[in-house]
């Protein structure tokens, strides 16, 4: 029984379990009714093999053993205490296939069964009975209750065990095949009735878990919507609320909470997205207030070093470094003001634009700027157009540069490659690529934040600028509709800069 059991739970162990709850429902409804149906199929069938076993047993107990005692006298001359089975009649007119044998010291000495047509005197009544047989025969207790066997040439019975006149024992039996037959019939129907009940369970309670189960699909539906939304950055409308059902149900209390959660979300990202709007409104303001000092700051430096007379050369000195400093700060605010500028959504120029005239222009002015590098070119054969900004997308390529010049030692090697891949309807890559140290790995994820600055810089005895560099190329490639990315290793440095192709 043991072992039954765990092969089962083996077998219900590797059927594949649902991921749905409504499949998941669905199948433990039908679980139980299935195990509902097989304890109740089981129970009737117990009962129904119990009490056809006791109407026989009882059988057994009125029939007495008139038929064992007729085969004692088999052939024979009834003797004085046979006259009473003589004045009953003849004791072999029993129910068909009534089984009766005689044993004397446990020995089977006689054996019949009553033939199905009673009146057939041709048929011989004698059974043969195999070793086995007499063993079963002679272990039926004496005046005990009736039990079950198995005899070769009949099949199951149920037999009864009486002590004789003589001291021998008188063994009657009737077939069980009547009771199995009944039993098993009740098996077949029953297995009918609960598969087809089980069938028809399923398919209702499938319709009635999915009907029960619409709000918290809504629910779900409402929830993919949300997190395909971009929450990052920008104004964000959220969808509709998810329809709510009955506060009182689990359904209707997880809606309730989500729509709730859905509307604290919504307000924190309105205030988001108004303390960004603030903050750009700043940025650019500032930007474009400090635009007018600065330049005065470096005019009248300029203007001082230009002066005649002599001037002491730590004075001198100090107005090189305001000039240079104010010339510094200036290109900071323009580039906070450009930054400010793209994350405030400004349309920027639409026109064809020879990438491959732009690409040449930059890297000869790199090479100027650069000779103590190795520069290179891997250009197509025909010119590379695309569509966007061409004043912006020349700085781009003048920042991926300027960080490949200042970023790596003397003697680096930086190539520049264009092509396109996918045709008129794929994309342009611009790639640059230099041999230098490589960008640290605790600075890759974030190299393209703003302000973010190395803090061992790939080149020594180099100065760098405000970490706005790579900010202002990932954000026009962004608003031309590309992407750039990274990826960088000792030896081995290349961003790649996706556009569309136009």
């Amino acid at each position: 029984m043991g072992r039954a059991l765990r092969t089962v739970g083996r077998w219900l162990r590797s059927l594949p379990r649902p991921h749905t709850l409504r499949a998941r429902l669905t199948a433990g409804l039908v679980v139980l009714l299935a195990v509902s149906c097989a304890a109740v199929g089981v129970a009737a069938v117990v009962e129904l093999d119990g009490f056809l076993t006791g109407r026989l047993d009882q059988q057994l107990t009125e029939v007495g053993t008139q038929f064992p005692a007729s085969l004692e006298h088999k052939g024979q001359t009834l003797t004085d205490h046979d006259a009473d089975d003589r004045e009953r009649g003849d004791t072999r007119r029993q129910a068909p296939h009534t089984f009766g044998a005689r044993l004397v010291k446990g020995i089977v000495t006689n054996s019949g069964v009553v033939p199905a047509d009673k009146d057939d005197t041709t048929t011989d009544l004698k059974v043969p009975l195999t070793a086995r047989d007499r063993r079963e025969l002679a272990e039926v207790p004496v005046g005990g209750t009736a039990r079950t066997i198995y005899l070769s040439s009949l099949g199951k019975y149920r037999v009864l065990a009486a002590k004789g006149r003589d001291g021998d024992v008188m063994i009657t039996g009737l077939p069980l095949e009547s009771v199995e037959a009944a039993v098993h019939r009740l098996e077949t129907v029953a297995a009918i009735v609960f598969g087809a009940a089980l069938l028809i369970t399923g398919f209702a309670g499938a319709l009635w878990v999915r009907w029960s189960l619409r709000p918290l699909s809504r629910v779900a539906a409402t929830a993919t919507r949300v997190s395909e939304l971009p929450l990052a950055s920008g104004e964000v409308a959220l969808p509709p609320r998810a329809p709510e059902s009955d506060p009182r149900s689990e359904v209707g209390q997880v809606a309730g909470a989500f729509n709730r959660m859905l509307g604290h979300v919504e307000d924190a990202l309105t205030h988001r997205h108004a303390s960004e709007e603030r903050l750009r409104s700043f940025a650019a303001d500032a930007s474009h207030e400090l635009r007018t000092p600065v330049a005065s700051i470096r005019g009248h430096a300029e203007l001082a070093l230009l002066h005649p007379d002599p001037v002491p050369p730590k004075v001198t000195r100090a107005l090189e470094r305001i000039e240079a400093e104010s010339a510094r700060m200036g290109v900071m605010v323009d580039e906070m003001l450009l930054l400010a500028r793209l994350d405030a959504g400004r349309p920027l120029e639409r026109r064809p634009v020879d990438l491959t005239r732009l690409v040449l222009d930059a890297v000869a002015d790199a090479r100027a700027a650069g000779t103590d590098h190795r520069w290179a070119l891997q250009l197509p054969e025909e010119p590379v157009t695309v569509t966007g900004d061409a004043h912006r997308l020349q700085q781009v390529l003048a920042n991926l540069l300027a960080n490949a010049r200042l970023h790596t030692p003397v003697g680096t090697k930086v190539t520049v490659t264009v092509e396109t891949r996918g045709g008129a309807t794929g994309a342009t890559y611009l790639t640059v690529h230099d041999d230098g140290p490589g960008v640290p790995a605790e600075v890759q994820p974030g190299v393209f934040e703003r302000f973010t600055r190395a803090d061992r810089r790939r080149a020594e005895g180099r100065g760098g600028g405000a970490g706005l560099g790579l900010s202002i190329v990932a954000a026009v490639t962004e608003a031309h509709g590309g992407s750039v990315g990274l990826e960088s290793r000792p030896g081995s440095t290349t961003f790649t800069v996706r556009l569309p192709a136009g």
